[in-house]
């Protein structure tokens, strides 16, 4: 089984452009312990599917960071991935969530919003944007997202399930009027006809075949090779005893008073770092040697 792949599709006697992209193994490594409700399950793997399909257009080494914040009983939904599409996720929400529609669950009326931010290498901070959540699915709302970012129609149909996460992306281009004045209405029309089971257990030759093979005799479609997806949260030992350093010998040894450790958590990679009070004089005993060096 593999962690998942995003792979890129082009009608070329259209001038409609999409992507197929499933998540196995790196979809269920995101929920490993983590024990969510079945609601908030959905639209985690929903949008783990979407960030994985825009962290692929990324051109040079970056790191895309999504986030769905409201006043519902989802709190939180976070996905990072970068350029390589090594990704991780989590979501926050109530003790306990019911089966609901997205915007009460997510709380869209209650000052929802999505936030995207971009950090590259060469630049001094990370971009970031701003909408609101408008849309009754997590497709909905990433559909306006896309729309409002790249100018073109775009649509998505999203499903999620304890093993898999998938969704197709089909988007409109600039020259698709020219081309056939009635293609997008068209592809749209067969795109809608897809069933949860298909997205989930279909390959992307299989599922287009299913979806447009009128539309592929016809004007053919060039699929690109697949990008592959895993999940990516190795410990990182050095960055917490940095963060610990950063403290200062003082204020570091009066936590360890107050609570007999230090206990650093990593929530989006569902991870405890603890340190003794051994641990903490060791961290500072060598940064103190080093400096006296």
């Amino acid at each position: 089984m593999s962690g998942g792949s995003v792979r890129r599709f082009l009608f070329e006697g259209l001038d409609i452009r999409g992507a197929v992209v499933r998540l196995d193994e790196a979809w269920q490594q995101m929920q490993d312990g983590r024990d969510y409700q079945p609601p908030v399950a959905q639209l985690l793997g929903e949008m783990a599917a979407v960030t994985a399909l825009i962290g692929a257009q990324l051109k040079q080494p970056g790191r895309l960071t999504l986030q769905l914040r409201g006043g519902g009983p989802v709190r939180m939904l976070v996905m990072d991935c970068n350029e390589q599409l090594q990704m991780r996720g989590m979501a926050h929400s109530n003790p306990v969530v019911l089966p609901a529609p997205v915007p009460d669950l997510l709380g869209s009326h209650l000052g929802g919003q999505l936030l995207m931010s971009l950090d590259l290498p060469t630049a001094r901070q990370p971009y970031q944007s701003y909408v609101p959540l408008v849309g009754d699915s997590i497709a909905a709302i990433f559909e306006h997202y896309l729309e409002q970012s790249e100018q073109q129609p775009s649509r998505l149909f999203c499903t999620a399930a304890p093993k898999s996460a998938a969704c197709l992306f089909l988007q409109k281009l600039p020259e698709a009027d020219t081309l056939d004045a009635d293609g997008w209405h068209r592809i749209n029309q067969l795109a809608a006809t897809v069933k949860p089971a298909e997205l989930l257990e279909l390959d992307c030759e299989n599922l287009l075949g299913r979806l447009f093979h009128e539309e592929i005799a016809a004007g053919g479609i060039r699929v690109y090779d697949p990008q592959p997806v895993v999940y990516h949260c190795p410990e990182d030992w050095d960055k917490v005893r940095d963060m610990i350093r950063s403290l200062g010998r003082a204020d570091a040894e009066a936590i360890v008073a107050e609570h007999g450790e230090i206990l650093i958590r990593d929530d989006i990679c569902n991870r405890d770092y603890r340190f003794s009070p051994a641990d903490v004089e060791a961290i500072f005993a060598a940064s103190e040697g080093t400096a006296l060096n």
